[in-house]
This record gives structure tokens, C-alpha cells and sequence, in this order.
């Protein structure tokens, strides 16, 4: 199960390292396995989101995940988006961009940093809707109950997630430009850009998702329709096979799934800047990150770790929150890229351990429960 699933990851990994000590020795191999690891654990919290979004499609569409997703998460995010950032902002054409991100990568690099403002509005406010929709939604389990229980209260308020997203947006951008200020007024028109950025980030957060959750709550309605057309048949004696539904749902559900982890990306790509700036060497570690972020997302989907778990939701959306407050707080000073990681990696393995103990605590009553029936039917 374990080759199965990783087995790309693996194959990727071996033709990665490689492919590192070719082009520039074993310095270079060093680097793509930090690179690896920096990405994995920055990412973690995606696999488990992924995976909760991913366990509504069928395998078909599983399958697409992991062919032609990987394809947009290594070649798109981790290769093309670091150049087209340089592009845009530097006022380059694509062809340009490479060569310089190939043979002048300091250059390459500070075109990126400047750019980091409207990467990090845009990823921090996609991010940020993630996380404020899940809290704000009522649930049968609570991880946080103290915290959760109200906030499922306060969820109740239409628009509430985007309302409280507009301010945090313009609280940043207002805080952006005050600081801007104060350093001579050289970079104001950057508060418009945080402005303009988390806007967008907004904006598309709204239309893929509103547009998923609207084709998956039609997929729902058909495969109610279609459970009772079968059991009509079944009841009348004629036999009726069952109908794949997946279409528009599952293609809209894909494309927030690729929205979602380009914003996931934002920090792997800005954090790999700080171990090295050629982008041959970050496109190859980050590339072998993404690797295992899917197969990892399959993996707990195919296990029911999820089901099993039920905690580890509510701590990967906790770390999107903190994620998204990083961000947005990385428009104005530097954090470390291992503070980031190990918030992450905190938050879903608290959570695990709440899984845990929630599950001990469940068996225990039910072993309780079953001991006193044996004794009322021994009495008897």
C-alpha cells in the first residue's frame, strides 16, 4: 500500500537527486534535500485539507490529482510562478525572466523579495477564508469546544468570513502604509498593491469555492435522486446500474484544489529564497516536496486516517489560520521559515494526539458498556 502509493514520490526523489549532483555536485544535493524537507513540512497541513476535499471524488478524479495536478503544483507553482513573479514585476518578458533568473540569480532574487508584498496579500486572504469558514461553520465534533461552540454561534451571521477577511485586509494594507511612511515615503503605492493583491486573493477564493460547494450540493441532489430511482427498481424487481457522478462537480472541486495549493506554495516558494536562489535547484526540491504532499493527500484518503482521526481537519485549518496571519504579517517583517514549519507541525500533531486520546476514551466506555450488558444478561 505504502510503495503503491509513494512510488512516483520515491522514483521522483531518486531521478531529483540525481539530476541535483549533475548539475552542480554534491553541494547541490544537499540543498534539494533541505529544499525537500522544507516543503514538506510547510505543506503537511495541505495534504490533510487536501485530503478532505479529495475523499469526495471519485478515483478518476483522484487519479487527475495526482497526473496532471502534480504537473500544475511542480512545473506551475514551483518552476513558472517564481518567473512570471519576476516578469510581472520587473516588467520582463518570460524569455527574459529565465535568463536571468539562470545566469543573474541576485538580481533574480530581489525581484522576487520585491514582489513578496502582493504574493503574500493574495495567498494570506485565500488562506484566511479557509480557515474563518471552517470556524464559523457549526459541527457535530469540536476539537477546541471552548473556542469552537462560540464562533459556530457567531457563524450564523450571512457574510460574516468575508466581512471579518476586508478588515484584517485593510487593517495590513493601512499598516503597510503607515510603515512605508516612516521610511521616507518611497514605497506607499505598495499599501494599494497589499490592497489590490488581498482583494483579488478575495475575490478568488469566492468564486472557486462558491462555485465548488454549488456543483458538489448538485452532486448531492443527483446521487439522492439516483439512490432512489435504485431503490424503486430494486423494490418493482429490475435490476438498474449505478451511474458515475462526477463531471462539473469534481471538475470545479479540482481547480479549488489547485487553487488551494498554489496559496499553500506562496510560503515553500518565498522560504526556499533563503536556503538558495537558482531556480533549477528550487524547482527540484520543491518539486520533490510536492511529490510527497500528494501522495501523502491519497494516502490518508485510501487509509480513512481522516475518519479515524477526526481532529486532524481541525488542526490542519488551525495552522491555514496561523499560515495566513504569517503572511500577512511578512509584508512587513521577516519571519523564519522554520517558525512557519513547526506552528504547522505542532497544530496537526496536537491534534492527532486529541484523535488519539478521544479514540482511547471511546473504546474504554464502549468496553464499559459491553461489561455491564454481560453482567445485567449474566444476572438475568
Amino acid at each position: 500500500m505504502v510503495l503503491k502509493t509513494f512510488g512516483w514520490s520515491f522514483a521522483v526523489t531518486a531521478l531529483g537527486l540525481v539530476a541535483a549532483v549533475l548539475y552542480d555536485g554534491w553541494t547541490a544535493l544537499g540543498l534539494v534535500a533541505i529544499l525537500s524537507i522544507l516543503e514538506i513540512s510547510l505543506s503537511f497541513d495541505n495534504a490533510v485539507v487536501n485530503a478532505g476535499i479529495l475523499k469526495k471524488m471519485n478515483a478518476f478524479w483522484q487519479k487527475i490529482f495526482l497526473t496532471v495536478g502534480i504537473l500544475i503544483a511542480v512545473f506551475g507553482m514551483r518552476l513558472v510562478f517564481p518567473v512570471v513573479i519576476v516578469a510581472i514585476s520587473a516588467k520582463l518578458g518570460p524569455i527574459e525572466a529565465v535568463d536571468l533568473a539562470l545566469t543573474d540569480k541576485d538580481q533574480y532574487q530581489q525581484y522576487v523579495t520585491d514582489a513578496h508584498p502582493s504574493i503574500a496579500a493574495f495567498g494570506g486572504m485565500f488562506l484566511l477564508m479557509i480557515f474563518l469558514d471552517f470556524i464559523f461553520e457549526d459541527r457535530d465534533i469540536k476539537w477546541l469546544a471552548w473556542l469552537e461552540r462560540p464562533l459556530a454561534k457567531l457563524g450564523k451571521i450571512d457574510m460574516l468570513s468575508a466581512c471579518i477577511a476586508m478588515i484584517v485586509l485593510l487593517i495590513t494594507s493601512m499598516t503597510f502604509a503607515t510603515h512605508a511612511h516612516q521610511h521616507g515615503g518611497t514605497h506607499v503605492d505598495k499599501a494599494q498593491t497589499v490592497l489590490i493583491s488581498g482583494l483579488a486573493g478575495l475575490i478568488t477564493y469566492l468564486i472557486v469555492g462558491g462555485l465548488s460547494s454549488f456543483f458538489e450540493n448538485r452532486l448531492e441532489e443527483e446521487e439522492e435522486r439516483e439512490h432512489e430511482a435504485e431503490e424503486e427498481a430494486e423494490r418493482a424487481g429490475k435490476p438498474r446500474s449505478a451511474v458515475a457522478l462526477a463531471g462539473k462537480a469534481a471538475f470545479f472541486m479540482f481547480l479549488y484544489l489547485e487553487v488551494l495549493d498554489a496559496s499553500f506554495s506562496f510560503d515553500g516558494v518565498i522560504g526556499a529564497f533563503a536556503i538558495t536562489n537558482d531556480i533549477v535547484l528550487m524547482a527540484l526540491g520543491l518539486g520533490i516536496g510536492a511529490m510527497y504532499v500528494r501522495s501523502l493527500t491519497v494516502y490518508l484518503v485510501r487509509q480513512g486516517t481522516l475518519d479515524d482521526y477526526v481532529y486532524l481537519e481541525h488542526g490542519a485549518h488551525y495552522a491555514i489560520g496561523a499560515l495566513a496571519v504569517i503572511l500577512l504579517v511578512t509584508i512587513q517583517y521577516e519571519i523564519n521559515e522554520i517558525i512557519t514549519g513547526l506552528i504547522g507541525v505542532v497544530l496537526i500533531a496536537w491534534s492527532f494526539w486529541s484523535s488519539v486520546r478521544r479514540n482511547k476514551a471511546l473504546a474504554a466506555a464502549e468496553g464499559k458498556a459491553e461489561a455491564s450488558k454481560e453482567e445485567v444478561a449474566s444476572g438475568v
